[in-house]
């Protein structure tokens, strides 16, 4: 059957206590696509609940640091933060990056030795406009298409999601490359066999629309029965 991990890099726009200095009159950046992703929190408490055998979100601002980068990507820290001290950095690292990405990953170490399939799932959501360009789609299923698993299982995800939104704009490695730099892409050069990672991209326009997140839900609940025979 597998077990099923479900995650939220991007749940939330909190800035700690310690940190609040460095976002002096952003709360208009945090409260924008840059700071979280709206609607992503949502769609994975449902997800969660119905499908997960463990799952793991972050309420912290991606502003501060963003958990879905690499270490050594240039985009760890946003411009409030890739300024600040070395020190600063690393205690961010050590408090917020670290603990997040070792929890997931000792999770899925766990059930691999169980010689359980380990299917992640990766919530996130996108703007509908991103500098003057409207993205055609109301969801992407981002994955490797490098491995046969994961393909076949976004490909079978798309099946099920067309039949509970009809008139859902469905699109695979859009609006980003599901290979490029993420949290996913870091755990699959890992774990080479018995991890398939996935991350779905919500339309923002769809944030807080229930039928959508029912739609999403559904179809995985039909997936998760065909991925378990």
């Amino acid at each position: 059957m597998g077990k099923w991990i479900i995650s939220c890099e991007h749940g939330g726009n909190k800035i700690p206590a310690a940190y609040v200095p460095f976002f002096d009159k952003a709360e208009q950046v945090l409260q924008s696509h840059r700071g979280y992703d709206p609607g992503a929190y949502e769609l994975f408490q449902l997800l969660s609940k119905e499908l997960a055998d463990f799952s793991l979100f972050s309420h912290t601002s991606r502003l501060l640091v963003e958990l879905n980068r690499s270490l050594h990507h240039p985009s760890l820290f946003s411009s409030f933060t890739k300024n600040s001290s070395a020190a600063v950095k690393k205690e961010i690292i050590a408090s917020y990056y670290l603990p997040y990405r070792k929890m997931v990953e000792e999770k899925i170490q766990e059930y691999l030795k169980e010689e359980e399939q380990v299917i992640h799932l990766s919530i996130h959501s996108f703007t509908p406009e991103l500098n003057g360009e409207v993205r055609n789609a109301d969801v992407g299923l981002l994955y490797d298409p490098s491995r046969k698993a994961e393909k076949s299982f976004c490909v079978s995800w798309k099946e099920n999601l067309k039949k509970e939104w009809p008139n859902a704009r469905i699109r695979m490695n859009y609006p980003y490359q599901g290979k490029a730099d993420g949290f996913t892409t870091y755990l699959r050069k890992r774990y080479q066999s018995g991890y398939i990672g996935i991350e779905l991209e919500l339309n923002q326009k769809h944030a807080g629309y229930i039928p959508a997140y029912t739609a999403v839900l559904k179809s995985l609940q039909h997936l998760k029965e065909e991925w378990a025979k």
